[in-house]
C-alpha cells in the first residue's frame, strides 16, 4: 500500500537506512530519496537499493510528502531553521530522535504537519552498512503528538510505522523523555561508565558478562551525548536512581551485611524477569 510519493530522508544512517530499505521493500512510497553530507554514504544507499536517488543539498527535499529527520538530536534542531522555506505547506514532517521535548517544541511551531516519533530499534553498530529492511519488525515505535499535532498526520505516520512492522503507542514529550531516561539513556551512560571504570590490562580476562553489559558502549558516543545534554534534567534523575541503588549494594558489601544484599540482588532479579515475560518470581 503506497502512503507516500516521495519520501527524503535526511541522514541515511543505521535507522535513516533501514527506513529506507523498508519503505522501498514494502512499497509504502513511491520514490525515496536521501540527503547526507558524505557522497560516500549516499554511493553506498543507491548500491544497497535503499533509495533512488541521493543529494548533499538540502534543497533536494523540495518536493517530498514526507521528511525523515534522522540525524543527532542537536543536529535536528540545526537542519530545522534550514529547512523553513524549503517544503511544501503540506509536507509531513517526523523525527527519530531519542529525546523529545525540545525538539517537538520547536519544530510544531515551524513545520504545521510535524509528528515526533522515536523508533525502539537499533543496534550499537553505525552506518548504513548496518541497516536492515526488517529493523523495526515486533518492535515499539513512541509517537509523541501534543494539541497542535494534526490528526491526519498522525494516522498516516502511524500507519507508516504499522507498515514498518512496529507497534506504535503515544506518550507526551516530557513523559518519553522521562520514561527513555530511565529504561534506555541510563542503561547507556551506566554501560558507558562501566567500561571506562575497567582497566584496559584487565580487559584479556573478561568473559561474556562484561561484553554482555557493555555491548551499548559501542555505540556512537557524539550522538549520545546530544541525548544526555538534550534530555539533561531528567539524566540527572535517572543517574541519582541509579547511585542510590549502587549505594546501597556498596554499603551491604562494606557492612557485610549478606542478608539485606541478598534483598537487594533478589529485587533485581525480580525486575529483570519482567523484561522477558517471566515474571517477577
Amino acid at each position: 500500500m503506497r502512503l507516500f510519493k516521495e519520501v527524503a530522508i535526511v541522514g541515511p544512517g543505521l535507522i535513516g537506512g533501514s527506513i529506507a530499505l523498508a519503505l522501498k521493500r514494502k512499497k509504502i512510497a513511491l520514490r525515496v530519496i536521501a540527503v547526507s553530507r558524505h557522497k560516500k554514504t549516499i554511493s553506498l544507499a543507491r548500491k544497497l537499493k535503499a533509495i533512488d536517488a541521493g543529494s548533499r543539498d538540502l534543497s533536494a527535499v523540495r518536493n517530498a510528502d514526507l521528511i525523515v529527520l534522522a540525524v543527532p538530536v542537536k543536529t535536528i534542531l540545526k537542519i530545522a531553521d534550514d529547512l523553513r522555506g524549503l517544503l511544501r505547506r503540506d509536507c509531513i514532517v517526523i523525527d527519530v530522535g531519542s529525546s523529545k521535548d525540545k525538539v517537538v517544541s520547536k519544530l510544531q511551531r515551524m513545520f504545521p504537519f510535524y509528528v515526533g516519533a522515536h523508533p525502539l530499534a537499533g543496534s550499537q553498530k553505525q552506518g548504513i552498512q548496518n541497516a536492515r529492511a526488517e529493523m523495526f519488525k515486533d518492535s515499539l515505535c513512541v509517537l509523541t503528538p501534543t494539541a497542535k499535532t494534526k490528526q491526519v498526520a498522525l494516522d498516516k505516520v502511524s500507519r507508516m510505522w504499522e507498515m514498518l512492522g512496529a507497534r506504535v503507542v503515544s506518550l507526551a514529550p516530557k513523559e518519553h523523555d522521562r520514561i527513555l531516561a530511565m529504561v534506555s539513556h541510563l542503561p547507556h551512560c551506566v554501560s558507558f561508565a562501566l567500561m571506562a571504570s575497567v582497566p584496559k590490562g584487565d580487559l584479556k580476562y573478561a568473559s561474556s558478562g562484561l561484553r554482555d553489559t557493555t555491548r551499548i558502549a559501542g555505540s556512537d558516543a557524539g550522538l549520545w551525548a546530544d541525548i544526555f545534554l538534550t534530555n539533561r534534567r531528567n539524566m540527572l534523575k535517572a543517574i541519582a536512581a541509579f547511585r542510590k541503588e549502587l549505594g546501597s549494594v556498596e554499603k551491604s558489601i562494606r557492612g557485610n551485611n549478606r542478608s539485606f544484599l541478598m534483598k537487594r540482588l533478589t529485587r533485581a532479579g525480580g525486575k529483570r524477569r519482567l523484561l522477558t515475560g517471566g515474571g517477577a518470581g
